[in-house]
């Protein structure tokens, strides 16, 4: 059982990592607009203090995990640059906006997914100190899904129908 757990804690910390990866690239990308800027600068570190937080714990289960959250790197960072290039190459910077929004929100949406499978085991196992750590991540990684999906709403229709 404890290697299933181990395990657990090991995809939400790469999950948690990717996201808040995700936020800091639309965040950088699109700089002019300063709630995608400040905001999404300010939910990544969220994610990455979950992941110093499953680091820690991962210790209880046998698990070594970086504390530090990891930067996109090699083949996916530069396909992602290349994608950016055709599309900035187009000068559809909303359109741009628009995928990155719909990749944030399904980075947290897997997210919450993770930590609810975490809370759940936490209670069957009688872990109180897994279950007081989801129970502090989980609500922050549920507001991070919920701007992802307001930021979707408030955007989406006058870029699709904008020229």
């Amino acid at each position: 059982m404890t290697n299933k757990v181990g395990l657990a804690l090991r995809e939400l910390h790469r999950a948690e990592s990717d996201l808040a990866a995700e936020l800091l690239h639309a965040s950088s990308r699109h700089k002019p607009d300063h709630d995608i800027f400040y905001l999404g600068r300010d939910l990544a570190v969220w994610s990455q203090d979950h992941v110093r937080a499953l680091a820690k714990h991962g210790e209880n289960y046998d698990v070594r995990l970086d504390p530090e959250p990891h930067e996109e790197a090699g083949l996916l960072a530069a396909a992602r640059h290349m994608g950016a290039e055709l599309l900035g190459g187009q000068h559809d910077a909303a359109l741009l906006l628009l995928r990155d929004l719909r990749e944030i929100h399904r980075k947290a949406a897997g997210v919450s997914l993770d930590w609810e499978v975490l809370a759940q085991t936490a209670q069957a196992l009688k872990d109180n100190e897994l279950l007081e750590l989801t129970r502090t991540c989980h609500p922050q990684t549920l507001r991070q899904l919920r701007w992802a999906n307001a930021s979707l709403k408030a955007n989406a229709a006058q870029i699709m129908v904008t020229p």
